[in-house]
């Protein structure tokens, strides 16, 4: 019988804070979104103060000073870096990982023994290893695998392992599991489903398969056959191409100069075009927006976007920067206050000779591979382009990040004694 385990770091970003300041276990903390908005990552203590998902900051800053809260702005060097420390302790147990977000990945365990304690060697090995608290579900597909996560996780009885496989375990919480908790199921498909009086999991896999192909076509079916323990979805060790590449940012301020825009979508295009090469594709296609505060009945209001084809695909920075820069001569207008602006790369595929009126320089990915190489070794923007670093006063608010303990020489931590 194949065998998934679902691992996934406990608050992975606040646990991240944690490995490097311990004075904050048992503290309530929590992770703030881009421009310090609003929470997305919070501890159990935090939860227990009632600290909800997505709440805005400036609504519940009283409540963090009064609790003595900890509070952060988010930090993904030091949170991606820290996910791929977790996935190669993964790799020491099985050669087959599908990193499927920053703080979750699956795994093949098919062949292990024991797979209780299976996973407990990985729980310990992980926390030794790299600092972070997990829990691991364990399950003949995918979706069991990410249910019986779920179950250990709101379960202290399981010590952070619940095993699926185990049908008698099985049988005893997919009537306690809802439908809303099911991986794929959106909530459109259950409100359908409730409506049919289909509340739980096991209400679900005893469905007979033609009225689920009915409510949710295929990919319903396929959900199903998961809860039945039939193996549909596969576990993807090589990650897929990318269909498509963003970076947008809400200002710290609002941007009223033109000259600021073109720094700012200059920093954007720089950064996706370090994604590209780092996954190997060239983009096609380039769309950049840009907006003021659609809230702000006070000033004027401007929302505007254009979409450009590449005369060939690219992942070269400075021909992107060279068409954003283009792109916004034209949308720009003065008399504005842009609060958030973007990037979006798309037609993505590998790099390759498209066009025969137009040669690919040798030089140029020769340059990029130097430009990579040197940021990679010494810190991101070591070396960048010219135009996106003139002030970058319209930066987003990050005045409570920590250091980037792992990924900069300047921030690794200082022992004391």
């Amino acid at each position: 019988m194949s065998a998934f385990a679902l691992v996934d770091g406990n608050s992975f970003y606040c646990s991240c804070e944690r490995v490097f300041e311990p004075s904050l276990e048992r503290r309530p903390v929590i992770v703030l979104s881009n421009n310090d908005g609003c929470t997305i990552s919070r501890s159990e203590e935090a939860k227990a103060l009632g600290i909800k998902m997505a709440s805005p900051y400036f609504k519940i800053k009283n409540l963090c000073r009064q609790n003595n809260v900890a509070v952060f702005s988010s930090n993904y060097a030091l949170y991606g870096d820290m996910s791929r420390r977790m996935n190669e302790v993964y790799h020491l147990f099985t050669p087959e990982v599908e990193v499927y977000s920053i703080d979750e990945s699956f795994l093949n365990l098919t062949g292990a023994t024991d797979l209780p304690n299976y996973g407990q060697k990985i729980r310990s090995t992980v926390t030794q290893w790299t600092g972070i608290p997990t829990c691991v579900g364990i399950g003949p597909t995918k979706t069991l695998a990410k249910l019986a996560n779920n179950v250990a996780k709101k379960n202290p009885q399981f010590n952070g392992v619940c095993d699926f496989t185990n049908k008698n375990l099985l049988e005893n919480f997919l009537p306690l599991i809802q439908i809303s908790d099911i991986w794929g199921i959106g909530r459109a498909s259950a409100k359908k489903l409730s409506q049919l009086g289909i509340e739980t999991a096991a209400q679900l896999r005893d469905t007979p398969t033609k009225r689920i192909r009915d409510i949710m076509t295929v990919i319903g079916e396929r959900t199903v056959a998961e809860l039945r323990g039939t193996q549909c979805i596969d576990l993807e060790s090589v990650a897929p191409t990318p269909k498509g590449c963003a970076v947008t940012r809400s200002f710290g301020r609002p941007i009223t100069t033109k000259s600021e825009m073109i720094e700012a979508l200059t920093h954007y295009v720089t950064r996706a075009g370090e994604k590209l090469r780092s996954n190997r594709v060239a983009a096609g296609a380039i769309d950049v927006f840009m907006h003021t505060n659609p809230y702000n009945k006070n000033v004027p209001y401007r929302n505007v976007g254009k979409t450009v084809r590449l005369a060939a695909p690219t992942s070269d920075t400075l021909i992107l920067v060279k068409y954003v820069t283009a792109m916004c001569e034209v949308l720009w207008r003065d008399g504005y206050k842009f609060t958030k602006a973007g990037i979006v790369l798309t037609e993505l595929g590998p790099p390759q000779q498209t066009d025969l009126l137009i040669r690919n320089d040798p030089r140029s990915d020769r340059l990029m591979q130097a430009l990579d190489s040197v940021n990679a070794r010494f810190g991101k923007e070591t070396i960048s382009i010219a135009s996106a670093n003139i002030g970058q006063k319209w930066k987003p608010l990050s005045g409570l990040r920590s250091p980037n303990y792992t990924t900069d020489l300047k921030g690794l931590p200082i022992a004391r004694a």
